[in-house]
């Protein structure tokens, strides 16, 4: 799994009924949207967790090989399941959350990369703060977010079907790469790395 220690934010995952994430402890840009920290027991500071050694080990030695099946919401409200992954031969499915400043930055560049991917390749949101229907602060955030990035695509709000995959991410944005089969290929980059996305993806199709 690669790291970029810089700009990644620790990600603190609860599973059960939502899925909750801790912000991280760096000063936001002012060109970016500062969130309240909410009541989030898994916190902790950036320096002590990403990239940690132990951590991304247990992440290479039990990452799954699939992602799960799932039936959710994006934020247009349009119901969202596995079979997204069948439409393109390449997926690429960016892990994000509303307090990760680094998240945020990289956004405007992946609406442009969006748009510009060839046909068989596709770019997908999973946003991992949103705590259900009831939760408009952060559904209205991300919204925000989105549109002031000019980030079109579809952004999936994480639910319980995805903790098989969330209980291993350890931070984000974490960016994974689906085939049309859902299987996982390649390895989960940690940190706003679009160039290194862009890398894999230009390396995957010329291995088709």
């Amino acid at each position: 799994m690669r790291h970029n220690n810089r700009q990644a934010c620790l990600l603190g995952i609860l599973l059960g009924m939502a899925l909750l994430a801790a912000g991280c402890g760096k000063t936001p840009a002012e060109d970016t949207v500062q969130v309240e920290k909410s009541s989030v027991d898994a916190a902790q500071s950036e320096e002590n967790t990403v990239g940690h050694e132990e951590e991304a080990a247990a992440v290479e030695t039990g990452f799954p090989s699939q992602m799960p099946s799932f039936t959710a919401k994006d934020l247009d409200g349009n119901t969202v399941t596995q079979d997204i992954f069948g439409e393109k031969d390449l997926t690429v499915v960016n892990i994000w959350g509303t307090f990760c400043n680094p998240c945020i930055a990289e956004m405007p560049e992946l609406g442009e990369w969006a748009a510009s991917m060839p046909d068989n390749v596709q770019l997908v949101g999973l946003i991992v703060d949103i705590s259900g229907d009831e939760d408009t602060k952060h559904h209205d955030l991300a919204v925000e977010i989105t549109q002031r990035a000019g980030a079109e695509f579809t952004h999936i709000i994480a639910n319980a079907d995805f903790n098989a995959v969330m209980q291993w991410i350890v931070g984000v944005p974490t960016t994974l790469f689906v085939d049309k089969e859902g299987n996982l290929v390649g390895e989960p980059i940690i940190g706003a790395d679009v160039d290194g996305y862009k890398t894999f993806v230009e390396e995957y199709l010329n291995g088709l």
